[in-house]
């Protein structure tokens, strides 16, 4: 008794098996290149994939940097303009309380600039999840 098994030829081999042989060969050599131009298909598609979004992080990434740069440019001036504010406190009527509202204003700017600096970069940083699944045993043994 024989145990009949059903071995799937590659394309490479298909068109090989099929230049050997002249019965089966033109079936053979047209299923091997069928065969092999759909994986070579399948791979510059994969190839593509990858470069795209390769390019949309790269976007993604200057546009954080532009988020940056301009957050520290408005600190900058909130900063600059900070002497002129502490001047303008210091002649009012009420100087204490005007004093901690630019006080308090000017640290909810610094905080705001500091949170969105943060969640930028830590976005921009953030490796993207495998695809590969874990190598160590996720579940604890008994």
């Amino acid at each position: 008794m024989s145990v009949k098994t059903d071995n799937r030829l590659t394309p490479r081999q298909r068109l090989a098996r099929g230049l050997v042989y002249s019965t089966v060969g033109p079936v053979d050599v047209t299923r091997g290149v069928a065969g092999l131009g759909a994986q070579s298909l399948a791979a510059t598609t994969g190839e593509l994939r990858r470069r795209y979004r390769k390019s949309q992080l790269r976007r993604e990434l200057a546009a954080a940097q532009e988020t940056i740069t301009r957050e520290l440019a408005a600190a900058g001036e909130v900063v600059s303009g900070l002497p002129d504010a502490i001047q303008e406190a210091r002649s009012a009527q009420h100087p204490g309380r005007r004093r901690w509202l630019v006080a308090a204003g000017v640290g909810a700017v610094v905080v705001a600039g500091g949170a969105i600096a943060f969640s930028a970069i830590r976005r921009s940083s953030r490796p993207e999840p495998s695809t590969l699944p874990p190598s160590v045993q996720v579940d604890p043994k008994p």
